[in-house]
């Protein structure tokens, strides 16, 4: 028990910190003044655990309760702040920065779940919902469509990420290994649908019937 403690508590910082950074690129990128950026590091950094902690019945929340998540969210806040130039030279620093917080979140808030009792089907959902609710919050405060909601694999690579979790927990492995391969699991779909354009099936619009029935008749 004490190894997920200690495994919980990382998984956690770590999602923060790089959740945090997301939100902060996000807000320079916006042109936000030195405090939206740490407000827009906060909320991206510990919305998804706060959620997460509410729901399971965790309360105060971490990111409440405990300093090291708001110093870990500060922290961010400021490296984005005065070294934002080196960073921007990655492409989308944003989206890969998202797709390692993700792996963090969804892996920590399914086995967090299972800690406090949940049954394994709801505890990879809500690993899920860790996992994207950092990235909803950031995206809706700088006026942004939800990545969540857009076609690409987000949830989906959350979710597959939170049931490796579960699934090394029903079966008695290590908590250690198991985290590491869901967390992998979890970037390499969100590596492959920002690099190779992998996504969902999306409903054809009435527009493209439109434009369809346009060229018939020009025919």
């Amino acid at each position: 028990m004490h190894v997920t403690r200690v495994l919980l508590m990382v998984l956690d910082l770590g999602g923060t910190f790089v959740f945090a950074i997301s939100g902060a690129v996000a807000a320079v990128k916006h042109r936000l003044d030195i405090f939206g950026i740490m407000v827009l590091a906060f909320a991206a950094g510990n919305a998804g655990g706060v959620t997460r902690d509410v729901l399971i019945g965790a309360t105060p929340p971490a990111a409440i309760a405990d300093w090291k998540y708001l110093a870990v969210s500060v922290l961010a806040g400021f490296l984005i702040f005065f070294w934002y130039p080196l960073l921007a030279r990655l492409r989308n620093p944003v989206l890969w920065f998202d797709a390692i917080g993700l792996a963090f979140f969804a892996v920590a808030g399914a086995q967090k779940a299972l800690v406090y009792g949940l049954n394994p089907v709801m505890a990879a959902l809500l690993g899920m919902l860790t996992g994207i609710g950092g990235g909803m919050v950031r995206d809706v405060l700088v006026n942004q469509i939800p990545t969540v909601l857009r076609a690409d694999l987000y949830a989906l690579a959350a979710l597959a990420g939170a049931a490796v979790a579960v699934g090394g927990q029903l079966l008695a492995l290590p908590p250690v290994p198991t985290a590491v391969v869901g967390g992998v699991l979890c970037f390499l779909l969100r590596y492959m649908a920002i690099e190779h354009g992998w996504h969902l099936p999306v409903a054809r619009r009435l527009d493209c019937y439109e434009e369809h029935s346009a060229k018939e008749r020009s025919r």
